[in-house]
């Protein structure tokens, strides 16, 4: 507010200024001109020229906005190169750990509460993903599911129990060495501003175009890609805000395919996608999945049938943990979550949404 107000003074000081000259040397030529001292011809030139010369006063006024935003702006700059982050890296931390071309994941015993939070966003939650296996984790909004994925990637650290990959605690393992082991698909994914050859090398900085190109077809997003004005050499804009939200989540998952890790997060990776797209990028999501060990992060239950296994998450507490068809028959709290998002559905106001498959079906819920 401080930088609106001192812009809006500054300018209005420098107009008011330009006015009253452009009235006192526009009311004393008119009296030259009257007394028979000054030509119009010569009055209008002066006018004329007037403007020129108050062009500095304008520049200087723009400038000085200018400097005004670049302190505000450097106040966020430096207390963002004093930050320090929440972990810090353990100084015998390793490498790499047993394990790592295939690694498992698990939580022991995880209870974590955000700086300033009233209550723990996970209780005591206690799980294991074998390598290869495909295992689910949905809940309401709210009941920690994205807080795994955080704890996951050592974002955070328990207040207590452990994580573990390739059975080796996270904090025992480099950052880099760490996160290089996987790969992750968010509910929005970013996308930065440059091509989309540039956006996919950041899952593989030396892959050829052939890669590229190949990662594309996986993820069903190379048709699309082809029909840009440059194709892979197109600039998408900050975000990606020149494609779809269903483009922008094929080229996340081909960059994805790129990376190539062995450790796959989908976080809500369809809950913003539209049913046009949805079918294209289950299949490229299929695909990605394969051989992976995967943790897949899901609000909609129709993204997870799929799955090996399912965990039911309910206010930071795992509530529930089985096959796909064991929970639905168990009367539990996943079946309870599948009988609002039918009802959900089929409520009025929702016409056409049978026929989205973004939408669950009673079908959707089958084997």
């Amino acid at each position: 507010m401080g930088v609106l107000a001192s812009n809006a003074a500054t300018h209005g000081m420098t107009i008011a200024g330009i006015a009253v000259g452009a009235a006192v040397a526009l009311a004393y030529g008119a009296s030259r001109v009257e007394r028979g001292e000054l030509s119009i011809e010569v009055l209008l030139i002066i006018l004329m020229l007037g403007v020129e010369v108050f062009r500095p006063l304008r520049e200087l006024s723009q400038l000085f906005h200018q400097g005004l935003l670049g302190v505000s702006a450097s106040g966020g700059v430096f207390d963002l190169l004093a930050a320090r982050p929440r972990v810090a890296e353990a100084p015998d931390a390793r490498d790499v750990g047993p394990g790592a071309g295939r690694p498992g994941v698990a939580f022991e015993g995880v209870t974590f509460s955000y700086p300033g939070g009233r209550r723990p966003a996970l209780r005591d939650v206690s799980f294991r993903v074998a390598p290869g296996e495909r295992v689910a984790v949905v809940g309401r909004s709210g009941s920690g599911k994205s807080t795994l994925v955080w704890l996951l990637q050592r974002l955070y650290d328990p207040q207590q129990g452990r994580v573990l990959v390739g059975d080796v605690d996270v904090r025992a393992v480099r950052f880099h060495a760490l996160r290089a082991q996987m790969a992750v698909v968010l509910q929005d994914s970013y996308l930065f501003h440059g091509t989309i050859a540039d956006n996919l090398r950041l899952g593989k900085p030396d892959a050829t175009v052939e890669e590229l190109e190949a990662a594309a077809r996986a993820a069903n997003a190379h048709e699309f890609i082809a029909r840009l004005p440059r194709g892979y050499d197109t600039v998408i804009g900050e975000r990606g805000q020149r494609l779809s939200g269903g483009e922008r989540q094929r080229v996340a998952i081909a960059r994805a395919l790129l990376r190539d890790a062995p450790i796959l997060v989908l976080d809500e990776a369809l809950s913003s996608v539209d049913a046009e797209n949805e079918a294209l990028i289950q299949q490229a999501l299929d695909r990605l999945m394969e051989g992976r060990t995967t943790l897949v992060i899901a609000h909609r239950l129709s993204s997870v049938v799929g799955c090996d296994r399912i965990l039911v998450l309910q206010d930071g507490d795992l509530v529930e943990s089985g096959t796909p068809a064991e929970l639905r028959s168990g009367g539990g709290a996943y079946a309870e979550l599948m009988a609002e998002q039918l009802e959900d559905a089929a409520a009025p106001g929702a016409a056409g949404l049978a026929a989205d498959p973004v939408a669950p079906t009673a079908a959707a819920f089958d084997d």
